[in-house]
């Protein structure tokens, strides 16, 4: 069909022992598919099955054959866009998992956002195609993503006792797209957490630090939140890139009824507000409590991500001590375990989401095999333990 590649993958399969996780590219430009199907092919756990160039035929390659995990999904196409196509491709797999790659723009981010919330499982801030041909952190993030998600979705196809060929867990693919130190596997979960006793401390600020799936999940837990709720700041870090973190502090204003905005330097922290670390900014807290003030510093990334949760969560051990709250919900790698161990050292309290909820069990993964939690709670009882644990109660 015209504008349709489907490949042959009888040697890529042989080269992942029969199972790598299988993609389809959807993008207008011939010159960006080829780019990215080029990325995604250099790695031997990925296979292209298909690249189109519009969003209707994803949509009738995908009901031919649900033979792929991951679809790289672009905003702007002729014929029929990409959000447009999302719906429907959901309809036909609702297993299947969307990222949805657009450039940096503010229109491009507003979709971005509506796409989440429909069903996407990710985004992917995508470089011009001259500026994609020597991109190699987005060949990172492409390929960290796409393995990830393909994971996601085999395992919840997948029965409990499947004896299929395994997809690599979120820490192995960590490990061999971005050769980094491993995180907790997938197999934490089978051993039983430990939990921490409660500090009983009100705390004086509260924060939450998030990454795949996590625009849905602060969405959910701030709807579940009263004004009035909390007399402390809320500081959010969500691994977003600029634009985009302006337009998610839109959205969770919008969804919540609380004040929210992106944080500025200098500026004074206020109780019942919220505040989003911009993106390519670490958002960290100076001074005393009472007369906290934020600063936002162009450090050098950690776990690959500026913002990063972890410098925040230092920045609050330091600053508020024993009187500081933590919640790490869904994302995939481990941001966030090495500040939530200092803040835990300087007496504060950390909940994480539980691995049912969480779209990717790695950054809250991370906190509660470690043993740092007083709380793992799921979705829907995050915003409840939040509020229990702000008015100085002990959860359990």
């Amino acid at each position: 069909m015209l504008n349709v590649r489907d490949n042959a993958t009888a040697g890529r399969v042989h080269e992942t022992g029969g199972n790598p996780v299988r993609v389809m590219v959807a993008d207008d430009s011939a010159v960006v598919r080829g780019l990215i199907t080029r990325m995604l092919e250099s790695d031997p756990e990925v296979c292209v099955v298909a690249s189109v160039s519009n969003g209707s035929l994803a949509v009738e390659r995908l009901s031919r054959s649900r033979d792929m995990d991951v679809i790289v999904l672009d905003i702007e196409m002729p014929v029929m866009d990409g959000i447009t196509a999302l719906g429907k491709l959901i309809a036909i797999d609702p297993t299947i998992q969307v990222i949805m790659a657009s450039t940096l723009t503010q229109h491009n981010a507003q979709i971005s956002i509506r796409a989440l919330d429909a069903g996407a499982a990710d985004y992917l801030p995508k470089p011009s195609s001259r500026e994609l041909v020597g991109a190699a952190d987005f060949r990172r993030e492409l390929l960290l993503k796409v393995k990830t998600l393909g994971g996601v979705r085999r395992r919840r196809l997948a029965p409990a006792t499947s004896s299929t060929t395994p997809v690599a867990s979120v820490s192995e693919v960590s490990r061999r797209v971005t050769r980094t130190p491993a995180v907790p596997t997938a197999a934490v979960a089978q051993t039983k957490l430990s939990l921490r006793p409660t500090v009983r401390n009100r705390p004086d600020v509260i924060a939450i630090g998030c990454s795949t799936g996590g625009p849905q999940a602060l969405a959910a837990v701030l709807k579940s939140i009263k004004p009035g709720d909390f007399a402390q700041p809320l500081l959010i870090t969500q691994h977003m890139p600029p634009t985009f973190t302006t337009i998610l502090a839109e959205h969770l204003q919008r969804v919540s009824g609380l004040p929210c905005a992106e944080a500025k330097s200098g500026e004074t922290l206020e109780g019942g507000r919220l505040y989003v670390a911009p993106g390519d900014f670490h958002m960290i807290v100076e001074g005393a409590p009472g007369n906290a003030r934020l600063k936002l510093t162009r450090e050098p990334p950690e776990n690959f991500c500026r913002p990063s949760v972890d410098p925040m969560l230092r920045s609050l051990a330091r600053c508020y001590g024993s009187r500081a709250l933590a919640v790490i919900l869904t994302g995939m790698g481990a941001d966030g375990l090495a500040g939530s161990r200092q803040l835990v050292e300087s007496g504060g309290n950390v909940v994480a989401q539980d691995q049912a909820s969480s779209v990717v069990w790695g950054m809250p993964g991370a906190v509660a095999s470690a043993g740092l939690c007083c709380a793992v709670e799921p979705l829907d009882r995050i915003a409840a333990t939040m509020v229990a644990l702000a008015k100085g109660a002990v959860v359990r």
